[in-house]
């Protein structure tokens, strides 16, 4: 299973690259083989600034609904429109064009609280 070195992970299965300010956020591996076929993902937060933690929109697959959770506080600056069309680029590419969304970082303290890809592995247990 891949879970890429260079990026945190949540407890909720979400992913965190950050380059600068800005959190680019999307589903793990893990999280997109769970639900199983992604059909829908929806993100009506964009332009909002939200606590660690808040729901920021969800992912709908066959059987399922999830909500997702934002990594960190901050304003949402952009949306994986891509997605509106092609939501199963969610499975297959979760790490690259299935990413979700944009965070401009509103505390960067809270980064230290996101998992290495080492912790992110024995959560999962692989």
């Amino acid at each position: 299973m891949s879970i890429p070195a260079n990026l945190k992970y949540t407890k909720d299965h979400e992913w965190v690259s950050i380059e600068g300010d800005v959190a680019t956020v999307g589903i793990t591996h893990f999280a997109q083989k769970e639900l199983g076929d992604i059909v829908y993902v929806e993100v009506e937060t964009l332009d909002q600034t939200l606590d660690k933690d808040e729901v920021f929109g969800t992912v709908e697959a066959v059987k399922t609904v999830s909500d997702l959770f934002l990594p960190l506080t901050g304003e949402i600056i952009a949306f994986n429109e891509s997605l509106e069309s092609a939501p199963e680029t969610v499975n297959s590419d979760p790490y690259g064009a299935g990413w979700m969304i944009k965070i401009k970082i509103a505390d960067a303290s809270e980064i230290d609280g996101l998992l290495s890809d080492e912790a992110y592995k024995q959560l999962i247990g692989a």
